[in-house]
């Protein structure tokens, strides 16, 4: 036992290192995917070398861990090469388009309702590249568009946690059937909404006037098949929670399934030309994040293991012993995620609380859901959209922090805050 007590100090020791180096990645330079593969790798090798027969730590165990997270990563290829594909066609020109106005405040409104929807069928990150690259075609200023950064930011969030498809952790909760389609989205939706109406209306107060908005958008090269890829490529990621429920295969296969008819739809559309080779498939998946995706099975891994040993069940029981409220304990994790990451905070919780106590769909999860989804947008290092915009846009932490910390934090308030309103409806 003590040879134990001993395993799983050290491998707490490595998961604080290298979560250290992932949230200095910045200060140390060195990326984060690195520090997640070696924390992966240096705690389940302490699991494998402590020898200890009760908790089953054997090739068949991993092999098992690895298959659950394989789910996870083939989505997120899947679904990362979809809209890769959107975006080389130009397709998102489409959306973009539309917006005209010259005023600050409707451009605000437009701009977080866009960013909303637009994540809940793609993802936070993926909006946010693609509304900031809009921006800085429509706003020549970059002071005049950091505000509207910070909007993109909360409203993807926002507007990703309330759909299995528009935020990576509710993604996790979903494949691994911590909540269904149906249920998180009629659960999440109004508080989401909410959620994104106060962060609006209160970002709102500081503007006035308009923008010296630019016209040069049709400028752009268009390219062919657009509206066809476009089409098929949202339909495609629509698509994915239907096959499920209609199949019962798990989600990544509805994914591949959506890829695959893209791919051959691309195919035939652009074979014949050479000029057209960046619009095909095999040179879209060379832009893919690929350390991005080695960054999540780097982290889920280490969950994993911390899983397996029952370090997460201990936590889970002091909470509960400590702070019984579930309520207060999801705020709180979701406050936390705008700290440190939300993947391994959610995947730390997935293995915290057992499926036998709290069943799909239980309030836990849907909470956990909303809060690890908006609660990063309260710091900008608490999301991947907050991080893509600070590189995009050279955005200031401290400007954020002063800026549009207090204004994100009461809007996340305020949408927990609706959903516990709506519970206590629903249940009474």
């Amino acid at each position: 036992m003590q040879a134990l007590d001993w395993t799983h100090f050290l491998m707490v020791v490595v998961f604080i290192v290298g979560y250290l180096a992932i949230i200095f990645e910045y200060n140390i330079k060195v990326n984060k995917t690195a520090a997640a593969l070696l924390m992966a790798v240096g705690t389940w090798t302490l699991l494998f070398i402590s020898g200890q027969g009760e908790m089953e730590l054997n090739v068949e165990t991993l092999g098992a861990h690895v298959g659950d997270v394989s789910q996870i990563i083939f989505f997120l290829l899947g679904a990362m090469t979809l809209v890769e594909l959107i975006d080389s066609h130009k397709g998102f020109r489409i959306i973009t388009g539309m917006i005209h106005t010259r005023s600050k405040k409707k451009l605000l409104w437009i701009v977080g309702v866009f960013s909303f929807f637009l994540s809940a069928v793609l993802d936070n990150l993926t909006t946010t590249v693609l509304m900031v690259s809009l921006l800085r075609k429509l706003i020549p200023d970059p002071k005049e568009r950091l505000l509207l950064g910070a909007t993109v930011v909360i409203c993807a969030n926002a507007g990703g946690a309330w759909t299995p498809i528009g935020d990576v952790t509710t993604t996790m909760l979903w494949i691994n059937g911590q909540v269904t389609t149906i249920a998180v989205m009629k659960a999440l939706l109004i508080p989401s909404i909410v959620s994104m109406l106060v962060t609006l209306f209160l970002l709102g107060f500081r503007l006035k006037g308009d923008y010296h908005v630019a016209q040069d958008l049709d400028k752009h090269k268009k390219e062919p098949g657009a509206k066809l890829v476009f089409c098929f490529g949202v339909g495609g990621l629509i698509f994915v929670p239907i096959f499920k429920a209609l199949t019962g295969l798990p989600p990544f296969m509805g994914m591949l399934v959506s890829l695959g008819v893209l791919w051959l739809i691309t195919d035939i559309m652009h074979h014949r030309y050479e000029n057209r080779h960046h619009l095909r498939v095999p040179h879209v998946l060379t832009k893919i994040d690929t350390s991005g995706v080695l960054f999540f099975l780097g982290i889920l891994l280490t969950i994993n293991s911390l899983e397996s040993v029952g370090i997460l069940k201990n936590i889970a029981t002091w909470l509960e012993g400590h702070i019984s409220n579930l309520a207060i304990i999801a705020t709180l994790i979701g406050i936390i995620s705008a700290i440190v990451d939300n993947v391994p905070l959610v995947a730390a919780t997935m293995g915290m609380y057992d499926l036998s106590v709290y069943p799909p769909d239980s309030p836990l999860w849907q909470m956990i859901a909303y809060c690890a989804g908006t609660g990063g947008s309260i710091l900008i290092i608490g999301s991947a959209a907050g991080v893509a915009l600070m590189g995009m846009e050279k955005v200031d932490f401290i400007w954020y922090l002063k800026k549009i910390s207090l204004t994100a934090l009461v809007g996340y308030l305020a949408g927990m805050l609706a959903y516990l309103t709506l519970a206590a409806f629903s249940f009474a």
